[in-house]
């Protein structure tokens, strides 16, 4: 009886680590999103002079200076200017590290038939233009029901403007 028990779970522990190393990420649902995403196994075939790789566990500390990063996954300009223009609506995330904020659907009381939701995605550490991408989307009410209805592409021109204006203000005020 203790025998075929311990037969039965290694065989179950053999098969779970079988079918978790068989697990993987679709390549095509990667490349499809306009934000190019990095798998950890992809740093590592860029690091090939090295036996395991820079996001191991090492005792000692960094090399250099350079080395150390504490912080943000993004430009910390972009991040507080993203967050200062658009403070006026209600946040539904904000990931720092990854550099993603969402708001919430905000109406305003001027036109309170209409409600909008902005995406913003700071896809680089440095503070540029193309580092920044902006998704507006908009609602309007007909009848009893909230319609999507299409934004001009002056919007997301306009809060991008506002939010480089508004890192550059921060990076030269320190």
């Amino acid at each position: 009886m203790m025998k075929s028990l311990s037969k039965l779970f290694i065989s179950v522990c053999s098969l779970s680590v079988l079918l978790v190393g068989c697990d993987g990420i679709e390549k095509d649902a990667i490349s499809n999103d306009p934000i190019k995403w990095r798998t950890k196994n992809d740093s590592r075939y860029r690091e090939m002079g090295k036996a395991f790789g820079d996001d191991t566990l090492s005792f000692g500390g960094a090399k250099s200076k350079e080395e150390v990063t504490v912080g943000l996954g993004v430009n910390s300009y972009l991040w507080r200017a993203t967050l200062d223009t658009l403070s006026f609506m209600p946040l539904a995330s904000a990931d720092p590290f990854g550099g993603v904020v969402m708001t919430d659907w905000y109406t305003d009381p001027k036109t309170p038939n209409e409600k909008f939701k902005i995406d913003v995605r700071i896809l680089d550490r440095s503070l540029r233009a193309d580092g920044l991408t902006i998704s507006v989307f908009k609602r309007t009410l007909k009848g009893n029901s909230w319609v999507d209805t299409p934004v001009d592409t002056k919007t997301a021109i306009a809060i991008e403007d506002a939010i480089l204006t508004r890192a550059r203000q921060i990076k030269m005020n320190g």
